[in-house]
């Protein structure tokens, strides 16, 4: 998939839709050691298919947990996705982050007063992994920051796209 996108997120992001469930892999950051954690995701249809809502939660092995809610939708005049995207470290976006799709990954940066998170996206055998790699402000190298893999959960009564 690598054209300009028109019409619906809901269509673009279709493989995406449904509850998975996984675990993620964190790698050492200024926000903590390095670490696994039990993780869960969600991508709805929303918006009569102009949107697609993103939720992910995990839980750490300290009981802790950390979510993030997001929304992808497209912006046809430029050929992008847009997310915005809010978690619980309590950091809102200034801007919609904007992504593009190349060999069955979107791509998105998202850029904060702390530096650029890339994270991409992709649907690969049936199982949803999301990568996201930090440049802190001041570096000029993106470090390895987070790696989940999801497989597709089946919930009575919602059907997977």
């Amino acid at each position: 998939m690598d054209f300009p996108l028109t019409g619906r997120a809901g269509d673009a992001l279709k493989a995406f839709i449904g509850q998975w469930r996984g675990i993620t892999e964190l790698a050492a950051s200024p926000w903590g050691p390095a670490r696994t954690a039990d993780a869960e995701a969600s991508f709805t249809r929303a918006a009569g298919g102009y949107a697609v809502v993103q939720s992910y939660r995990h839980k750490e092995p300290d009981g802790s947990h950390f979510e993030g809610h997001g929304m992808f939708t497209l912006d046809p005049g430029h050929g992008e996705t847009l997310w915005y995207y809010v978690d619980s470290m309590g950091r809102p976006p200034a801007a919609p982050s904007r992504g593009s799709w190349h060999e069955g990954v979107l791509t998105v940066e998202r850029r904060t007063a702390y530096g650029v998170a890339r994270h991409a996206f992709r649907v690969e055998d049936g199982v949803l992994i999301h990568t996201a790699e930090l440049r802190l402000e001041g570096a000029s190298v993106f470090s390895p920051l987070l790696s989940s893999v999801f497989r597709r959960v089946q919930v009575p009564g919602i059907q997977a796209s």
